[in-house]
């Protein structure tokens, strides 16, 4: 009788360690990093000379 509850309870003690079950592995994803493509270049450094020439003839237009 000893023999068979001393199994019980260490079979009851067993079963609650793995109660959970393995759980799945976490993977992270590696971030995706989008090439942007330039067709022309030429338009991006005439703005700031653009926008200037217009304020300085802004400027003299006032006085």
């Amino acid at each position: 009788m000893k023999k068979i509850a001393l199994a019980a309870a260490l079979s009851l003690a067993a079963s609650t360690a793995f109660a959970g079950g393995m759980n799945q592995p976490i993977v992270e994803t590696a971030p995706v990093v989008a090439e942007t493509m330039q067709t022309s270049s030429s338009n991006g450094g005439l703005v700031v000379p653009l926008l200037l020439l217009l304020v300085v003839a802004a400027a003299v237009a006032s006085n």
